[in-house]
This record gives structure tokens, sequence and C-alpha cells, in this order.
């Protein structure tokens, strides 16, 4: 019997490994002599980076960076040396949790191009980077800054950072941004689809939460409309070719090609938009992006069971969240799959219809929050419950 384990982290209690692990004593403890397999789990939000530096033996890089308002802050991201990947999250450098500061004017996404700088002097050139949770609606212009681009106003000044800046781009010039960036491979978790700007855009829509007040949303939005404008409505030319300069020939763009209206072009305050424009990203949703880059479908192809979970199973998970990603894939491939979680709530029975043959809580008795949540508790009680669910899969 072979078996696949991919399971999200039970948040405050187990990683994504370490229930994995947890999963693969239960397994053994009934049937000694299957094959299993544990992958690591995320959806590109918080804890991808652990998730995929713990199941890809990678290494952690701690830095300091610019944090969203200037002052420094620690953060760190995973550095594969073997493929030469770095793996991040936006978040550790410009995100809404860093700060209690709401302030979309001023709030900058530098530390981020701080960070990928930080990995490309490492030798990275494929970078999976989670560009949930910020605190920035800048466009983008703050982490392109930190990576040697220029925008200028009409005086020929540089704008500065922040959203504040993006009225005031007249212009921008790619000649000295960092050369290796044409090498480079970005592939972005993100699983929104607003485009830049207008109601469904990235100030509208996500603006409010980071300080937009309701006089901002109009003007702000108009900035972010003018920064895409001036980007990607002219073409910068090469003065003796004639042609497009090299950082618009990576990004394959034609003269009038709207990024703004790009599906997730409007993540993390323009973000999307900035890794779209300017750095050729490709941006997938998060839990294709990780189960693609840690080879989970080669794996689940000749598998018997896929066991995949989370720490709570809902509707919500139905609605394509990391368990139901693994589960299509087990589907896919002909294998049983099974779903373990730290609980189980109203509504997850739609689990079942999306691919989940059948979930299990690990629970094993009334007890409070506090010890359910436990680290050696929870890995006891899963290493219980899925001892006797594969019991009854060996009989």
């Amino acid at each position: 019997m072979k078996v696949v384990v991919a399971i999200d982290s039970l948040k405050g209690s187990l990683s994504s490994i370490e229930a994995g692990e947890a999963i693969r004593e239960g397994i053994l403890r009934a049937k000694p002599d299957a094959e299993v397999i544990v992958r690591p789990l995320a959806d590109g939000g918080e804890g991808t980076a652990d998730a995929l530096i713990e199941g890809l033996k990678g290494e952690r890089v701690p830095l300091t960076v610019t944090g969203p308002f200037g002052r420094p802050v620690s953060c760190y991201y995973g550095y594969l040396k073997e493929s030469g990947t770095a793996v991040m999250e936006m978040a550790s450098a410009a995100g809404i949790t860093l700060e209690p500061i709401r302030d979309p004017m001023r709030a900058t996404t530098r530390g981020v191009g701080e960070m990928i700088r930080n990995a490309l002097e490492k030798g990275c050139r494929d970078f999976i980077i989670g560009i949930g949770g910020s605190a920035t609606n800048d466009g983008g212009i703050g982490m392109l800054e930190a990576l040697g681009f220029e925008f200028l106003d009409s005086d020929g000044r540089n704008v500065g950072e922040g959203g504040q800046a993006l009225a005031k781009v007249a212009s921008f010039s790619e000649e000295n941004a960092d050369p290796r960036l044409k090498d480079c491979r970005f592939r972005i978790a993100c699983d929104v689809t607003n485009p830049l700007c207008g109601p469904m855009g990235a100030t509208y829509i996500y603006g409010p939460q980071k300080g937009v007040t309701e006089e901002l949303l109009e003007p702000l939005d108009c900035s972010m409309a003018n920064f895409a404008h001036v980007t990607t409505g002219s073409v910068k030319k090469d003065s003796d070719t004639d042609q497009e300069s090299n950082f618009s020939k990576m990004a394959g763009m034609n003269r009038r090609l709207d990024f703004a209206k790009m599906p997730g072009a409007g993540a993390a305050g323009g973000l999307g938009f900035a890794f779209l424009r300017f750095l050729n990203a490709d941006l997938t949703p998060g839990v294709d992006l990780i189960l693609n880059a840690t080879g989970v479908e080669k794996e689940i192809s000749d598998a018997d069971v896929v066991i995949t979970g989370e720490g709570r199973l809902d509707h919500q998970t139905a609605m394509g969240k990391a368990p139901i990603g693994v589960a299509k894939l087990g589907k896919k491939h002909g294998a049983k799959v099974i779903a373990f979680a730290g609980s189980i709530a109203p509504g997850a029975e739609a689990c079942n219809a999306a691919g989940i043959d059948a979930f299990f809580p690990i629970l094993r008795g009334v007890c409070t929050l506090e010890e359910a949540m436990d680290p050696q508790i929870a890995r006891e009680n899963m290493i219980r419950t899925v001892e006797q669910v594969f019991r009854l899969l060996s009989a």
C-alpha cells in the first residue's frame, strides 16, 4: 500500500510536516509494510515559507529590511540551495500585522524588494512568493525602487514611496534595474482575481482594511490608474535600436498591453501588477503553486490512499482550500482520499462532494481548546486516530 500525505498545518498546534509525520506513525502502527510519502502543504499565505523550508529541507535566511512604515523589521525567507529557489511571504516584510498603523499613503513594499535583492546575492534565480496580508496600497512601487527601477515626476525627481507617490508618476526608467532580474523566474501565489483599478480593484476592495477612508477611495484609485497608464501605456524605447527596453521585452510587453486589467493585478495593494508588468511573473492560485513546487502529483500518480486535512474542516474547505487541491489530484489518479482535522464544523459534508471520500476529527474526548491545541496532545491524537482508520483499511 502506497500512501501520500499532504496535510495543511493545524495552526497554533502542528506544522504541516509535524502533522504529516504523526500520520505516518499512525499508518505504520497499523500497517508496518506501507510506503508512506509525506509532502508539505500550504496555500501561499501565512506559513507557506515554513512549510516549504521544513518539507523540502531548505535553509532559513534571516535578515532585516525596511518595514511598511520605514522602520527596520526582522524577517526571513527560505533558501532551497539545490534548485536555487527562494521562498518568501511578502507579509513578513510589508504585512498588515507588523505595525498597528494604517496609513496607505505612506505604507511601502520596499522591504519585499530588499528580500529579493538579498536572495539574488545568494544566487537565487527562482522565486516563489506569497503576496497575501499586505499593509500597502502602493502598486508595488516600493519593491521596484528597491530593485533599481526609477519612477519620476514631471520635473524628473523621484516620486518617493507609498500610495502618495502614484499620482506623481510621469515617467519611469529601467536603466538601473538589477540586471540579474532578467534571469529570474517569479511564481506568485495569488488567490484573488481583482484587477488593479476600479470598483473591484485593489483600492476599493482591500483598501479600507489598510486605512483607505471614504474620501481617499476615488483619488487613490485614480492615482493607481495613473501609475498603470504611465508604465504600460507607453513603452520606454532604447534610443539606439528603437526597440523595447530589456525589462519590457522580458515582460512580453506590447505597446498597449493592459497589465492593470489582468486577474490578480490588484492583489496586495497592486503588488500583483508590479510583478506582472516589471518582473514577468506568473500569478497562480496558492495551493496549485505549492503542489506543483513540491511534486505531489508525481507521488500521487501511483498511490492507493491520499491523506490531507487541516485544523478545522468546514464548508469553506470545499471552496478550493488546500486540502481540496490535494483531493482533486487523488481523485484524478483513482486513489482513496481521507482527511483528518482538529475539528469538524457543520457543512463539512460539502468536502465529500469535492473529492474527500471520508473525514475524521482527531479529538478523542471532551477537553479545553488549550488542551486540544497542545502540540504533544494533538500529535498523539493524530497518531491514534490514523492508526484506527488504517486498521480498518487493512482488515
